[in-house]
């Protein structure tokens, strides 16, 4: 792992976290374009890349933090209060019950799909047709929100449920997880804004989860004091500043346009790569 290709992957991690086009394929498409530039075989493996796109989702999960801490704060302290008093009434303490309904749907999709997933990024081909079937939701999940006059500014019971599996499957490469979640989110009537912070919100306790538990398994100690840390460190600053940036413009924009951009962008984009990992893989 270089300091250049860090800072590189940092940016993409910052940039496409939060944008519905992939975080997880444009690290595996920046990585083994890095590779066959270089001359480098796509098949060989490194615990030092699997363990940098960890903390190069850490940095997100920091910049999604400070961005939205006012509204972490008051989850969890309404889901203090509704412990207490038991009431759970208040908007923002069932917000706090769907997040962990959905985080625990979420496990219980993506445990399963996890050796697939680190196998897939290694396989850009494949990774670049699931990005395809990103785009194809994003469009269609636009087109269905037309169809439904009045949104919804709050998320319920089914919703969440539903936005939860989907960010389950997005641990695949090439599904996007705010890509996914947001397009189900409309897909059950939500407005983009509602639908793009539930996504944010929710994305919390797996990226915290993932950083602590990943490293705890998988990561041998003494293979880890000889990773380039100067690189993962800069990687992961660059990909929380990139994804601050990201966040706070996106949910501009979001509120005005709507999803079809990102959405052609990753029909283009999965076209694009797998024809090219195919030719030169």
């Amino acid at each position: 792992m270089g300091f250049l290709q860090a800072i590189l992957m940092g940016i993409v991690q910052g940039l496409s976290e939060f944008l519905p086009i992939s975080s997880s394929a444009h690290l595996v498409f920046t990585s083994n374009f890095y590779k066959v530039f270089k001359g480098i075989e796509i098949v060989q493996t490194s615990n030092e890349e699997v363990f940098f796109d960890i903390m190069v989702h850490l940095g997100t999960l920091i910049a999604v933090l400070i961005f939205f801490r006012k509204d972490v704060i008051k989850i969890l302290k309404a889901m203090l209060a509704a412990l207490k008093t038991k009431d759970w009434s208040n908007n923002e303490a069932k917000l706090g019950l769907f997040i962990a309904l959905g985080t625990i749907l979420t496990i219980l999709i993506a445990y399963p799909l996890n050796e697939i997933a680190e196998k897939l990024v290694y396989s850009p081909v494949i990774v670049g047709i699931l990005l395809f079937v990103t785009g194809f939701t994003l469009l269609y999940s636009e087109y269905k929100s037309k169809k439904i006059e009045t949104k919804k500014s709050e998320v319920n019971l089914k919703s969440s449920i539903f936005i939860g599996i989907a960010q389950g499957l997005a641990a695949l490469p090439g599904f996007s997880r705010s890509g996914w979640t947001i397009a189900t989110g409309l897909f059950f009537g939500l407005d983009r804004v509602t639908a793009a912070r539930y996504s944010f919100l929710l994305s919390i306790p797996i990226i915290l989860g993932a950083s602590m538990v990943y490293p705890l398994v998988k990561i041998d100690i003494s293979e880890a004091v000889q990773y380039n840390w100067t690189a993962i460190i800069a990687g992961t600053i660059t990909s929380g500043v990139v994804g601050y940036l990201c966040i706070k413009y996106f949910m501009k924009f979001i509120s005005k346009f709507s999803l079809a951009l990102f959405g052609y962008y990753c029909l283009i984009m999965g076209i694009v790569t797998a024809i090219f990992f195919s030719i030169y893989s």
